[in-house]
């Protein structure tokens, strides 16, 4: 992550002797530990901020605040804030590795939770050394056990005949539940509305509806913080697997939705799955529908071209922003009316829509192409570092996302009558994100295998 770090600069000129928590509402309280490790102490909330400093070679790091009364510069605002102070929109980071700290400058800068997916793991720990320590960490403790060891958790992940598989959910589960450490003062701040970081099921139990779930459950239980999101893939086996585990009290991050009428079904999986609950309070119960905006034109561009037409060359880059913008209206309309006011009144909220695959694959178009257009209350926007940047430089924070709903059903509807089948759209990329996630699932094992061979720690 390192190209991240340009985007706000962590100043640790603060003094735990000087600091006023009751100046500032904080965003981060992070500590240095013994010999120079970092570890985490998360006594926060909005009202209130408990500092720990009980040995003298404890460190006082960085603490992040709106409001610093005088004891150092505030934190630079950037469209970010806007973004989610004015319009309802909260941008996340679609990114996850080690160090988690490197989410510091983004949190910072008014970055509010992150997705992570198969595909981004691979090449976090493929590329990197940062995991190898504790991939060949030695200890002999039981599996699925943690011991806290001078605040860091030391597991045996590899050992002669470990299952490869079980190496890598181990090393995805301590980055989560950082991750998850670094973004639970939003999480608290906005009583459970935010500050979510995401985790996906393996992508080999794509069509594996009653896996799904149990996978689901034991990474909900292993992972054991309150933002974390579970995601399951919006496949038609796993639609059923959204309802039962959001009836178990899990929160869900939905995967892959790629078409309006998947889109629709994911919805009701999740009212289904709040009245089959049980729960007398529904208010911890949450999920999201990632929708995904630039395959869309990356696929429908290449079918336009292929019809040649001047009518169909000019609809180029405009099908994905199109459904979005139908895909919002929607959710307005199946999070109103009667069904959704009884939810309401147990404490439900609204599965909201997130943006996804919102960077620029076509670079004659806008790199905020994704992200300015689909901008609206009670949405997310997860961005990778092209977009994320691009839009901090130069985007610009309006309602956008519902600002012209007709010129997009005018443009939804001419696709189909130049042949675009949008069930066709929607399944074919449907494929083509499980398959990609798979391969880079395999490639991900394969690497570790190496690594672990090159450790010496698996008996061949």
């Amino acid at each position: 992550m390192g190209s991240i770090s340009k985007l706000a600069n962590l100043n640790p000129t603060y003094s735990p002797s000087t600091f006023n928590p009751k100046s500032c509402q904080p965003t981060v309280f992070l500590i240095k530990g013994f010999n120079g490790k970092t570890v985490f102490d998360q006594r926060v909330s909005p009202s209130r901020l408990s500092l720990r400093n009980n040995h003298a070679s404890w460190g006082f790091l960085a603490v992040r605040c709106s409001n610093l009364d005088g004891n150092g510069s505030p934190t630079k605002r950037t469209v970010l804030h806007d973004l989610y102070e004015k319009e309802g929109q909260s941008p996340w980071y679609d990114n996850l590795c080690r160090p988690v700290t490197d989410l510091l400058p983004l949190i910072a800068s008014g970055v509010r939770g992150v997705t992570s997916n198969p595909a981004i793991f691979q090449k976090a720990i493929s590329t990197s050394n940062a995991y190898n320590e504790q991939f060949s960490c030695k200890t002999r403790i039981p599996p699925l056990q943690y011991v806290n060891l001078d605040g860091w958790l030391c597991r045996e992940l590899v050992q002669a005949g470990k299952d490869i598989e079980s190496a890598y959910w181990e090393l995805v589960v301590k980055d989560i539940q950082d991750a998850c450490k670094l973004f639970e003062p939003i999480y608290n701040q906005t009583d459970g509305g935010d500050g979510y970081v995401s985790v996906e099921v393996s992508p080999r139990l794509a069509d594996d509806t009653v896996g799904t779930v149990e996978a689901a459950k034991w990474l909900h239980k292993v992972v054991d913080r309150p933002n974390v999101y579970i995601k399951i893939p919006a496949t038609a086996e796993c639609v059923p697997s959204i309802k039962e585990v959001i009836s178990l009290g899990i929160s869900v991050n939905v995967t892959l939705i790629f078409s309006l009428a998947r889109y629709e079904a994911v919805i009701d999986a999740y009212l289904d799955g709040l009245e089959a609950s049980g729960l007398s309070d529904l208010s911890r119960v949450t999920s999201v529908a990632s929708f995904f905006v630039s395959r869309v034109d990356t696929l429908v561009d290449k079918m336009l071209e292929k019809i040649g037409t001047p009518e169909a060359l000019d609809l180029r880059g405009k099908a994905a922003n199109a459904q979005a913008a139908l895909a919002y209206k929607l959710y307005q309309k199946k999070f109103s009316g009667p069904r959704w006011e009884a939810l309401v009144k147990k404490g439900a909220k609204k599965q909201r829509l997130l943006w996804a695959s919102t960077s620029v694959k076509n670079p004659a178009y806008s790199d905020t192409l994704y992200v300015a257009p689909l901008i609206g209350p009670d949405t997310v926007s997860t961005m990778p570092d092209q977009a994320l940047q691009a839009f901090i430089d130069h985007g610009a924070v309006s309602r956008t996302i519902d600002s012209n709903v007709s010129e997009a059903e005018g443009i939804y509807s001419a696709l189909e009558k130049l042949g675009i089948d949008w069930g066709y759209v929607g399944s074919q990329l449907e494929l083509e994100g499980v398959d990609s996630f798979k391969k880079s699932f395999d490639s991900l094992l394969d690497s570790l295998q190496e690594k672990a061979n090159s450790l010496k720690l698996v008996s061949q």
